[in-house]
């Protein structure tokens, strides 16, 4: 049987990464003060140690042809006091020889050749040495100078005793105060992130509460502008579009049905209406050639509902180059032919050399619907203008016409589907509503823009604008 670890939460990672961090802080800080100390002690016993030393050298003691122990004692104790009590010292001739040393030395202070030599060269030299009882011992070895020459090497020690014993002491007190610190800073941390993440646990409570049924619940913000109220707020911006999107696929699949509906029962009617008596070839063939418009009328729903529905999803090869002048051209004269016997001039305005990177047959069946929607909604005599021409980094695309036009309050809602306004209702114009709808999601899919400029009586103008090549 095989076991699974459960993930750690994110309040037990971020508590672990406190403590960790914390616990990384206090051992380098503790390092760097126990480092920090222990030099400064070593400082003072030197400083200590030099204090002793030229004490002696001034007293006359060090240099004299034949020092005595006890007069060096009495000389120096008048002077340091208690300081003296727990220093050694010794005198060495140039060679190497012991002399003179104070009583409680108990063996001799050895004389590092290093030490001897920088002596003879007048310079002093500290070091930390082991006696062979096992002390610790820091040594000053120092030059004492008599006409002009180095003649003795006074040497004073300091058992380190009681620098051993603080530092031990302090150890000690890191040991406890440590393992404290991190338990008190893993409680703390505990909370802390408890804290923090309450407002996350009450944002995916309600989250869990909405449901595609009902998207209108939103996340409560705190109004304290952090991140927390920064992840309400986009939460609550993706849940006001996912209600839009749910709202307009439930709106566009009533539309769609009801589009389906009409032909689909006229076509069931004709059917039966035959199917009842016995009828000539010439009126089964009526009744059949209705039943095919209304078949043709659903498959180019359906067409347009497969386009619409690719070109909304962004699904387009822009990885062509169309030459939109070339590609007008085309345009207007289909344009031609849907104006033939209605009285209405299509026609060309200003066309300029500019291409844009994508489908070109795309491109082309958003400007031919551009141009088919203003053909219907122009009276006769009126005319209808196509231009292309490059701005900037964009080329416009305008179909203008001089039609019934349309209101201020309706320019947007034009663009969605099977949309028909009552106007264009009452010229009993053919089609789903579906024209502009796609022409917007093919120049969507383009990274481009389709707007309208309209007035009521006088005409529209569409533009399409769309990032042009180089």
């Amino acid at each position: 049987m095989r076991f699974r670890l459960r993930p750690l939460s994110i309040r037990t990672r971020l508590t672990a990464w406190y403590v960790g961090i914390l616990l990384t802080i206090l051992l380098v800080i503790s390092a760097l003060t126990y480092s920090l100390l222990r030099w400064n002690l070593v400082r003072d016993v030197d400083a200590s140690l030099t204090t002793v030393a030229r004490v002696m050298r001034d007293t006359g003691y060090a240099g004299a042809p034949e020092p005595s122990t006890a007069g060096a004692e009495v000389a120096v104790r008048e002077i340091l006091g208690p300081e003296f009590y727990d220093k050694l010292f010794q005198l060495v001739d140039p060679e190497g020889t012991p002399g003179a040393h104070s009583p409680q030395l108990r063996e001799v202070l050895p004389l590092s050749t290093a030490a001897r030599a920088r002596a003879t060269r007048g310079e002093t030299t500290f070091e930390t040495i082991r006696l062979a009882t096992g002390a610790r011992v820091r040594l000053l070895t120092f030059p004492i100078p008599r006409n002009g020459e180095v003649a003795r090497f006074l040497q004073v020690g300091m058992t380190l005793e009681r620098v051993d014993g603080a530092l031990d002491r302090y150890v000690q007190t890191l040991v406890i105060l440590v393992p404290l610190a991190i338990g008190l800073a893993a409680v703390g941390g505990a909370l802390i992130a408890r804290s923090a993440l309450k407002p996350v646990d009450e944002i995916s409570r309600t989250a869990r509460r909405i449901s595609g049924e009902d998207l209108s619940e939103r996340i409560q913000l705190r109004g304290t502008a952090d991140e927390i109220d920064g992840l309400g707020e986009t939460l609550n911006g993706m849940l006001a579009r996912l209600e839009g999107a749910f709202e307009h696929l439930q709106r566009f699949t009533a539309d769609a049905a009801h589009e389906l509906r009409t032909p689909l029962t006229i076509l069931k009617g004709e059917i039966e209406v035959a199917l009842r008596t016995g009828r000539s070839a010439p009126e089964y063939r009526e009744i059949l050639t209705s039943s095919l418009e209304e078949v043709e009328r659903l498959i180019r729903l359906a067409e347009d509902l497969l386009l619409l529905s690719r070109f909304s999803a962004e699904v387009v090869d822009r990885g062509k180059r169309v030459d939109l002048e070339e590609l007008l051209l085309d345009v207007v004269d289909a344009g031609i032919h849907l104006a033939q016997g209605t009285g209405i001039t299509v026609g060309v305005d200003r066309v300029a050399p500019v291409s844009v990177p994508g489908d070109g047959s795309a491109l082309r069946r958003a400007i031919l619907n551009l141009v088919e929607n203003a053909v219907k909604y122009t009276p006769a005599g009126g005319k209808v203008e196509l231009s292309v021409e490059r701005r900037g980094g964009h080329a416009s695309v305008r179909v203008r016409d001089t039609g019934i036009g349309i209101a201020g309050a309706d320019l947007e809602r034009i663009f969605q589907p099977f949309v028909r306004l009552e106007p264009a209702r009452t010229r009993d114009t053919e089609g789903a509503g579906l024209g502009l709808s796609i022409a917007r999601s093919i120049v969507l899919a383009h990274g481009g823009r389709l707007s309208v400029d309209s007035t009521p009586g006088a005409g529209s103008t569409f533009t399409i604008e769309l990032p042009a090549t180089s």
